[in-house]
């Protein structure tokens, strides 16, 4: 299979590899680089938080058409951005051109954010004002001019593109709304008639717009900066060696006390060179930031064999020198205020645990991978927040979840040992220990403790990766129905109808789709039209609440999982023992290969004899 190259966005780098970590000696500040009053900052974590986001600087190539206002009356001049912030550009001039912008020259600029290369949100057409704010030259003679713009650039960008397309979208989210109630009304109507399938679209549509609803009235937990409890990250790694270097550094480089933070990678016998750049990497770190005292909170455990992510996270667990969990998968970075903003639900003495919320980090790879943008931002902004409105988030994500360390202890054996149907549990190890914390103790959501992640770009693995979520998702699904009942009554009502719904979905398809048209002889318009607004709905919210330009792909989402990822769920009815990844060669994998070596290997001597 030819591998697809993922496309990342592209930072401007920085002279030091922990820009964001704070300075022990109190030479610089996150808040001015160039030092300034350090007892100026603690007490505004969230302008720092917005400082940081608006100097990220972005590597680009834009063409930009410059309007230059001087004596001699508007000049023109044709130039191209270097680098781009959500605060100004870097803007390159060819040596040719006789015009000069002097600093403290106001000037007109026009280009394109082309996606992909800034957050989603920011692609759009600009033309907005600018100060020039510094002077220099590359290495080739050209002219450089640092540019500050007038408005910040998303603020400028929602005050223009999104000024009547927002409201838009709005009402056409609210038409949506209104037309799947009276459709679901309707199903009252005619309730008389076929009462499951009626009862099943009705359940349904409340169910979706329940959802939305209480996601509606979710909130972040604000961040106290004098709520900073020491926290130890594990990274459990298996054949990561593209990736793992950025999720260390990413780990590191928080805005967090550096007593209060370590870091644990546990390689899990990679077969690539996983390790070598692991041990590459704490070398590095610990030479050039040791102020940082990276040698004593940055280390890796090998494990003697390999034996899946589910040991390599209790190894780190084992290992962990603090009192709060945080578990990172190997291919997924953290912003620099992740974890201050992850560990803030801990203030509730009764929180065991909380998930971060997670985007994906190659977007704009091809269509797939804009399709689970939508799909994971949904998942996290809509179907997560409204779980937390209850404090009983069923699945702590992989990417980045935080636990309580005695709480994982105390589950310890249970977690490694679970079985289900005689068969030994290797995947799913999230959910599992979701299960395992949320039957005594709440279980949170913070949107803004955020990283990325790397999801397939290939349908092939997309595929395998589904129904591996699919075959954990029923068992712990099952699991998790002995004791919600317990939970808040709407909230158990509705993760009850949550696990009914998508299993018995293949079933009330095939019936409206295939048994409808052809017993009765009647087209399934208003199943298709309920199909489709309900899609419609995903794509509007992801659009209304990103402002993004992959919301289209919410919709392409729906109707490939209509068409392809809801029959997975048959066949995850009677597979849901199996143990193998399907996208990683796990031993579960391995011994499954060789199954199927074996078999093939009797079907020949059978021809032969």
């Amino acid at each position: 299979m030819e591998e697809i190259e993922d496309i990342l966005m592209e930072q401007k780098p920085d002279r030091r590899l922990l820009p964001n970590v704070p300075d022990p000696e109190l030479q610089r500040t996150n808040s001015d680089r160039r030092g300034a009053n350090a007892d100026d900052i603690v007490d505004k974590v969230q302008k720092n938080i917005h400082e940081n986001h608006s100097g990220v600087r972005f590597l680009v190539d834009y063409p930009v058409d410059v309007t230059l206002d001087s004596k001699k009356g508007s000049q023109k001049i044709n130039g191209r951005a270097v680098d781009i912030s959500s605060s100004g550009m870097l803007l390159r001039v060819p040596k040719k051109c006789e015009t000069t912008i002097e600093v403290g020259s106001k000037v007109g600029l026009e280009f394109e954010i082309k996606p992909g290369t800034m957050p989603e949100g920011y692609e759009a057409e600009v033309n907005i004002k600018a100060t020039c704010v510094r002077t220099c030259s590359d290495k080739d003679g050209n002219a450089c001019y640092g540019l500050e713009f007038e408005t910040p650039l998303l603020q400028h960008i929602s005050n223009t593109k999104n000024r009547f397309a927002l409201p838009t979208v709005a009402f056409f989210m609210g038409l949506v709304v209104f037309v799947i109630i009276m459709m679901r009304t309707e199903s009252v109507l005619y309730f008389k008639f076929n009462k499951w399938l009626y009862l099943y679209s009705i359940i349904a549509a409340i169910l979706l717009l329940s959802r939305y609803l209480f996601a509606m009235f979710y909130k972040p937990v604000p961040v106290d900066k004098n709520f900073t409890p020491p926290v130890t990250i594990i990274i459990p790694c298996f054949n990561e060696e593209t990736w793992i270097r950025r999720t260390i550094i990413s780990c590191l480089n928080q805005d967090y006390p550096v007593d209060s933070l370590e870091v644990i990678v546990i390689d899990d016998c990679s077969t690539d060179k996983s390790l070598e750049v692991v041990k590459a990497t704490i070398a590095e770190l610990s030479e050039k930031e040791a102020r940082y005292k990276v040698a004593e909170r940055l280390s890796y455990f090998k494990q003697p064999q390999n034996a899946g992510k589910r040991e390599a996270m209790a190894v780190g667990a084992k290992l962990a020198k603090h009192d709060l969990l945080v578990f990172v998968d190997s291919d997924s970075f953290l912003n620099p205020y992740a974890i201050v903003n992850l560990v803030q639900p801990f203030k509730d003495k009764d929180m065991g645990g909380v998930s971060g919320r997670t985007d994906v980090a190659n977007t704009y790879t091809n269509g797939l991978t804009k399709m689970q943008a939508v799909r994971y931002y949904i998942s996290f902004r809509v179907m997560k927040a409204a779980e937390a409105y209850f404090d009983a988030v069923t699945c702590l994500s992989g990417p980045l979840a935080c636990y309580r360390k005695d709480l994982v202890m105390e589950n310890m054996d249970a977690w490694l040992n679970q079985t289900f149907l005689g068969q030994r549990a290797t995947f799913g190890d999230d959910r599992s220990m979701t299960n395992f914390i949320l039957r005594n103790h709440r279980t949170n959501y913070q949107d803004t403790a955020i990283c990325s992640t790397i999801v397939p770009n290939s349908y092939e693995v997309f595929l395998k990766q589904q129904m591996r979520w699919k075959r954990s998702w029923l068992r712990e699904s099952i699991n998790a129905g002995k004791f919600m009942w317990k939970k808040e009554p709407f909230m158990s009502i509705c993760f009850y109808i949550g696990v009914l719904v998508p299993i018995i979905a293949p079933i009330i398809v095939l019936y409206n789709l295939v048994y409808v048209p052809f017993v009765y002889r009647v087209f399934p318009t208003t199943f298709i039209l309920g199909m489709l607004l309900m899609a419609l709905m995903m794509s509007l919210a992801q659009k209304i609440l990103r402002k993004s330009s992959t919301w289209l792909y919410g919709l392409w989402f729906c109707l490939y999982y209509e068409a392809v990822l809801l029959w997975q769920m048959p066949i995850a009815w009677v597979t849901f023992w199996k143990a193998n990844w399907g996208t990683r060669p796990t031993p579960a994998d391995v011994e499954e290969e060789k199954k199927k070596k074996e078999k093939e290997k009797q079907k020949l001597e059978n021809k032969k004899k």
